[in-house]
């Protein structure tokens, strides 16, 4: 009798727990996947959508790309380097530019060509075959990069807010860098890497 009386009270628990048991194992794996999902957007990648033109014909508008947050945490920045950061005029902003000047060099621009001199003295025009004739502009000024940071332009050099023109500083310093961008996403016809 006894045993009769405990294998019912068993079976009543296991009923009783058992709504609970299918709410856990039913979120379980909701809450498993967002956590992922969370770690992935903030620790490994970031997303952008490219609200204006300033990177054509690289980059379009309204293209969406992807940026690996752990290229910078493991490597230097390197000049060319399409890049998210945060905006120096306003850091609730993300920018997307190509990164141009690396830290302790000059960067001239000379009629709208650029010059690189490196810390060495020895001065270079910058390889920019990603600029359409179209997208060149006409500006002239010298700039000297200071350290931890870089000097960043916009692929369509004739319409675009970049370091040349922002107020706070004209540089982005290494802690505001974002990521890497990888590749554009959206428009599915022109998926790819970028370069």
């Amino acid at each position: 009798m006894n045993k009769e009386v405990k294998q019912a009270d068993n079976e009543q628990e296991e009923k009783k727990s058992s709504p609970l048991r299918e709410i856990l194992d039913f979120l379980a794996p909701i809450i498993i996947a967002l956590v992922i999902a969370m770690i992935l957007k903030y620790v490994v990648f970031a997303n952008a959508i490219i609200p204006t033109g300033s990177m054509l014909n690289t980059i379009h508008e309204n293209d969406r790309v992807i940026a690996s947050r752990l290229s910078y945490k493991f490597n230097e920045p390197e000049r060319y380097d399409i890049a998210i950061f945060k905006y120096p005029d306003n850091e609730e902003q993300l920018f997307v530019k190509r990164i141009i000047g690396l830290p302790g060099e000059t960067v001239s621009i000379q009629d709208g060509t650029v010059y690189i001199t490196g810390e060495d003295g020895k001065t270079t025009q910058l390889e920019d075959s990603f600029v359409s004739p179209e997208n060149k502009d006409h500006y002239n000024g010298t700039f000297v990069v200071p350290e931890d940071c870089y000097f960043v332009m916009g692929d369509n050099r004739d319409n675009s807010v970049d370091s040349r023109y922002w107020i706070t500083t004209n540089y982005v310093s290494k802690d505001k860098l974002v990521g890497k961008v990888l590749f554009r996403y959206y428009p599915f016809d022109n998926f790819g890497k970028l370069e």
